[in-house]
């Protein structure tokens, strides 16, 4: 940073020297302008490089804003540091807010494979950070229904407050339906309603967040959503990395499936995340 205020590096051990006045002042009054759009310019980036030291730095402390309980066992907290929000099971963190890419991903490769489907309907199992949510939103038409299904109402609670500025008004878009409650037991009762289904109700096909979570990727599970989707549509399923055996279980339902490893970062960067395009 110091290179852009007028300063150069001599070596790591040498230290740093100031630039002569000569150096740093305009060789004649012509060039007044053009020296000044230059300290603008310099000045700019020096405050865009604080900010995101000031949001990113590891030295600002987590802050545990609020608890919640699962139903069934187990406690989500939600911490912040600076900007940066984090939901934490335990030791294992669920979601973080400055990686989204793979979450959005669920969403848009779901709705080019039903973009001929009128009026649909999806349903997203788990509002988590909004991020698919908000993808969702972003892709379908004005007369689509997004149906949001949260198991732990605080999650909610969350999106409206201290998380608001991620969800950008998302919950309040007049195609979404929050529902609270089990996604599974929705999907159990709902036949041949949504074109497509997406599921990030916890790190993947094998239940972290409740033991519970792994009936909607059982055979069963997986037969019942293929019974509550209309017909060609998807199920999409967001994991932190491949499950050959869930594969298998989807192609043992009679499902046509893709693996699409998706970056967890927006600009292709971070681990790799797996999400199942299935069509029924």
């Amino acid at each position: 940073m110091d290179s852009l205020l007028g300063y150069q590096s001599t070596g790591a051990m040498a230290g740093r020297k100031k630039l002569s006045p000569e150096a740093a002042l305009p060789a004649s009054l012509e060039d007044d302008e053009r020296y000044a759009c230059d300290i603008e310019r310099r000045c700019r980036l020096v405050i865009r490089a604080a900010t995101i030291i000031i949001r990113t730095s590891p030295m600002l402390p987590w802050i545990q804003l609020d608890t919640a309980k699962i139903p069934g066992g187990g406690e989500l907290r939600l911490k912040q540091r600076g900007t940066e929000f984090s939901i934490m099971l335990g030791t294992n963190e669920l979601m973080n807010s400055r990686l989204s890419g793979s979450e959005e991903a669920l969403a848009t490769l779901a709705y080019e494979r039903i973009a001929t489907h009128k009026r649909p309907h999806i349903l997203i199992g788990g509002l988590g950070m909004g991020f698919t949510l908000r993808a969702a939103l972003a892709v379908l038409p004005e007369d689509s229904t997004v149906t949001v299904a949260e198991l732990v109402p605080a999650v909610v609670d969350w999106a409206r407050g201290p998380m608001a500025e991620i969800y950008a008004g998302s919950l309040d878009d007049p195609r979404v339906a929050i529902h609270i409650g089990d996604v599974g037991a929705l999907i159990a009762r709902s036949k041949g309603v949504f074109d497509a289904i997406l599921l990030d109700v916890d790190n993947g096909p094998d239940g972290l967040t409740r033991e519970e979570n792994d009936g909607l990727y059982s055979h069963e599970g997986i037969r019942k959503s293929k019974s509550a989707l209309t017909r060609d549509g998807v199920l999409g399923v967001w994991s932190q990395g491949p499950d050959p055996r869930f594969t298998r279980r989807l192609k043992d339902c009679g499902y046509g499936v893709e693996e699409i490893p998706v970056r967890a970062g927006r600009t292709g960067r971070g681990k790799k995340h797996m999400i199942w395009m299935a069509k029924s």
